[in-house]
């Protein structure tokens, strides 16, 4: 089963992290990371840039507003994930636990990750998905 492991941080958190030694930061995370390998867990992970290089796409008018970022009203950021591919939420959340980056004002929020194998196999779309898939090396 795929679990997302997505990191989030409350705004004061996140501003904190400038105060992080950088490269202790990637020798801890390296290592977590390295775990997940030698485990045969880890299928991606990700960190985003800064919020104020990113934007909203807000769908409530006709067209679209896109704002810039950083954003406003923002109680948590969402700065990156791990895709892990483990046997039960029960394994994701133990590697949860172990994650590098803690303290006052971070989380991981797991998500499951649904496979093309739960859709309904009679409809177009999931048969062109599949196929785009398969040929792609991703089943």
């Amino acid at each position: 089963m795929k679990y997302m492991l997505i990191m989030r941080a409350t705004d004061e958190a996140f501003a904190n992290m400038g105060e992080f030694d950088f490269d202790k930061m990637l020798e801890t995370v390296g290592a977590f990371n390295e775990e997940l390998i030698r485990a045969g867990v880890l299928l991606a992970a990700e960190g985003l840039s800064e919020p104020a290089e990113g934007v909203v796409v807000d769908y409530s008018s006709e067209p679209p507003v896109v704002t810039d970022g950083p954003y406003g009203e923002t109680k948590e950021l969402f700065n990156g994930f791990y895709l892990l591919n483990v046997s039960s939420k029960e394994e994701a959340i133990e590697w949860a636990k172990r994650m590098p980056m803690t303290g006052a004002g971070f989380k991981t929020e797991i998500r499951r990750v649904p496979t093309i194998d739960e859709f309904p196999q009679d409809n177009e779309w999931i048969q062109k998905e599949r196929a785009w898939r398969e040929a792609n090396g991703q089943l």
